[in-house]
C-alpha cells in the first residue's frame, strides 16, 4: 500500500502536460486562461453560498448549500491542478484532487436525491403568490365581518337604547297621567268651591280680588294638567281630516308674529298630500311650541322651516320643523320630551312644551323625533298616519220584473241602504 501511495506520487518519469501541447504558446496560455477563469467561478460560487446561508439562517436544508461550497470548490481545484501539472507533472496530486472532487460530488448527488421529495413539497413562487392572494382574500372577508360586527352591535345598542328610552317614557307617561288627572279632578273641585264662595260675597268685598287671583291661578295649574296630560296620551282631543298645508298657510302668519322680525320663516309645502285625521287646534299649539323652541335657540335671528313631505312607504305624512339654531347635543335630545326636562334658566321654562307636542303626536298615531342632518340646528318631524279613505257601499239593484205570461208577479223586497 505504501509502495502504491509512493508511486503515485513519483514525478521523475512523468512529462508535464505541457510536452503533449508542444509547448505551443497558444494553446498553453489559452488552457492557462481558461482553467483559471473556470477556476475563479467555481471559488466565487461558495463565497456566495456562505453568505446567503449566513445572512438567511432560516433557509430550508441550509447544510446541502455547504455541501454544494465544498463540492464546487473541489471542482475549482481541479482546474488549478491543471494549469499546475502544464509545467510540473503532478499528476499524484491530480489524482488526490480529483478523488475529493468525485467523492464530494457523489455525496452532494446522493443527498441531493433523497431530499427531492421534501424539495418538491415545498410551495412554488405561484403556489406562494395564490396563498398570498387567498390569504388577503380571507382577511379582507375577515374585516368586513368585524365590520358587519361593529354595525350591528352598533345598530342593536341603538335599539337597545330606543327600547328603553321608549319604556322610559311609557313609565313616565303612565305616572305623569295619572297624577295629572287625579291632580285635575281636585283642581275641579277647588275650582268649583272658588266659584261658589265668589258668587255668595257681597260685590263690594275686598276678598273679591283675592279670591279671583287663586282662581287665575288655580286655572294656570290646569292648564299645565292639561299639558300634562297630552304628555300621557289622555288629553281629550277632536280630530277631524284636516288639509295640513292649508293648515299651515293659515297659520303661518300668526306664527311669524310669534317668532319675530329677525327670524326668517320659510316653508317647503309638497303638494298632493294625504289628509289625515288629527285635532287643527292641538296641531296648530304643537307648531307654535317647536317654533317658540327655535326661536329661543337663535338668539341672534335665523331662519325657520316648516316642510311637509309624505313618508316614504306612502301611508302618511311628516311635518318638519327646522331652525339654524345652537342645536342640542346628543344627551339633550334623549331627554327633551321628557315633562318638566328643560336646559332653559330657572324660570324661564316649565319644560312641558316638548312633552305636548310628543303627546299629542303618539295620541294622534303618529310619532315625534329628532332628525339628525349636516346642516346646523334642530330638526323635529313629526309624522301622522294618513287618513284611511271612506269605504263606498255597494248600490243595491233589485232584481228585474219576471214578465206575467211566463211566472206570476213577486212581492216587492225592501231593500237595505
Amino acid at each position: 500500500m505504501l509502495e502504491l501511495l509512493r508511486r503515485l506520487w513519483e514525478v521523475e518519469n512523468l512529462s508535464p502536460h505541457g510536452i503533449c501541447l508542444l509547448w505551443r504558446p497558444e494553446l498553453i496560455w489559452t488552457h492557462v486562461i481558461s482553467d483559471s477563469l473556470i477556476a475563479f467561478a467555481y471559488f466565487s460560487i461558495p463565497v456566495g453560498l456562505a453568505y446567503f446561508v449566513s445572512r438567511r439562517r432560516d433557509v430550508v436544508f441550509g447544510w446541502i448549500f455547504w455541501s454544494f461550497a465544498v463540492f464546487i470548490t473541489a471542482c475549482g481545484a481541479t482546474h488549478l491542478m491543471a494549469i499546475w501539472t502544464l509545467w510540473v507533472p503532478d499528476y499524484g496530486l491530480e489524482a488526490a484532487v480529483k478523488l475529493i472532487t468525485g467523492m464530494a460530488s457523489i455525496g452532494t448527488a446522493v443527498a441531493l436525491w433523497v431530499l427531492m421529495p421534501k424539495a418538491l413539497t415545498l410551495p412554488s413562487p405561484t403556489q406562494l403568490r395564490q396563498a398570498n392572494e387567498a390569504l388577503q382574500a380571507r382577511i379582507a372577508e375577515r374585516d368586513a365581518a368585524l365590520a358587519a360586527l361593529e354595525a350591528a352591535n352598533a345598530e342593536r345598542a341603538r335599539a337597545e337604547e330606543a327600547l328603553r328610552q321608549s319604556q322610559k317614557m311609557e313609565a313616565i307617561g303612565q305616572l305623569t297621567g295619572g297624577v295629572a288627572h287625579d291632580f285635575n279632578n281636585l283642581l275641579n273641585v277647588v275650582l268649583l268651591n272658588l266659584d261658589r264662595v265668589e258668587r255668595g260675597l257681597p260685590e263690594a268685598s275686598p276678598l273679591r280680588t283675592r279670591l279671583r287671583d287663586a282662581v287665575k291661578g288655580a286655572e294656570r295649574a290646569a292648564t299645565m294638567t292639561h299639558k300634562l296630560l297630552a304628555f300621557a296620551r289622555r288629553q281629550p282631543l277632536s280630530p277631524v281630516s284636516t288639509d295640513v298645508n292649508a293648515q299651515i298657510a293659515s297659520f303661518a302668519e300668526f306664527l311669524g308674529g310669534t317668532i319675530g322680525s329677525r327670524i326668517r320663516l320659510e316653508t317647503d309645502l309638497a303638494p298632493n298630500l294625504p289628509r289625515v285625521r288629527i285635532d287643527p287646534n292641538q296641531f296648530e299649539n304643537a307648531i307654535l311650541n317647536l317654533a317658540v323652541n327655535a326661536r329661543d335657540a337663535m338668539p341672534e335671528g335665523g331662519t325657520l322651516t316648516l316642510v311637509t313631505r309624505p313618508l316614504p312607504e306612502g301611508d302618511g305624512i311628516a311635518v318638519e320643523v327646522s331652525d339654524t339654531g345652537t342645536g342640542m347635543p346628543p344627551e339633550v335630545e334623549g331627554r327633551a320630551f321628557e315633562p318638566f326636562f328643560t336646559t332653559k334658566p330657572l324660570g324661564q321654562g316649565t319644560g312641558l312644551g316638548l312633552s305636548q307636542v310628543f303627546g299629542f303626536a303618539q295620541q294622534s298615531g303618529g310619532s315625534a323625533a329628532f332628525v339628525r342632518g349636516h346642516r346646523p340646528g334642530t330638526t323635529v318631524r313629526l309624522s301622522f298616519p294618513a287618513q284611511a279613505p271612506a269605504v263606498s257601499r255597494p248600490v243595491v239593484r233589485p232584481a228585474p220584473v219576471a214578465e206575467p205570461s211566463v211566472a206570476p208577479l213577486l212581492p216587492p223586497v225592501a231593500v237595505a241602504g
